[in-house]
């Protein structure tokens, strides 16, 4: 990945800034956290490639804002339920990257 586009994605997609710091334990933490910002960027590209997903890593992104997960307790005996709704195409396209079964405690 070349520096401009990191620099672009860093600015545009996920919405970082340069900052400016004055002290080099914040600056160090500034550069690392966007170094791994990064690095889970190119990481969704990879997956979404191996899974042959039809969109852009920032359209992914977006669809992945949508996605609601509800959790339901159950008054007989407390019990609770988590269920994530894919409720759009897009939902459905990139369910395999959440990789999340539903669960009862």
């Amino acid at each position: 990945m070349g520096v401009e586009r990191v620099f672009r994605i860093s600015k545009g997609t996920l919405e970082m800034y340069p900052m400016f710091h004055f002290t080099e334990r914040r600056i160090e933490a500034h550069v690392c956290t966007c170094f791994i910002v990064c690095k889970i960027y190119k990481e969704l590209e990879r997956l979404v490639g191996f899974n042959k997903i039809a969109m852009s890593v920032d359209h992914v992104l977006d669809a992945a804002k949508t996605i609601t997960t509800i959790r339901i307790k159950m008054p007989e005996n407390g019990s609770c339920f988590t269920k994530t709704l894919f409720l759009t195409e897009k939902h459905l396209a990139i369910k395999t990257l959440c990789n999340q079964p539903e669960s009862v405690s």
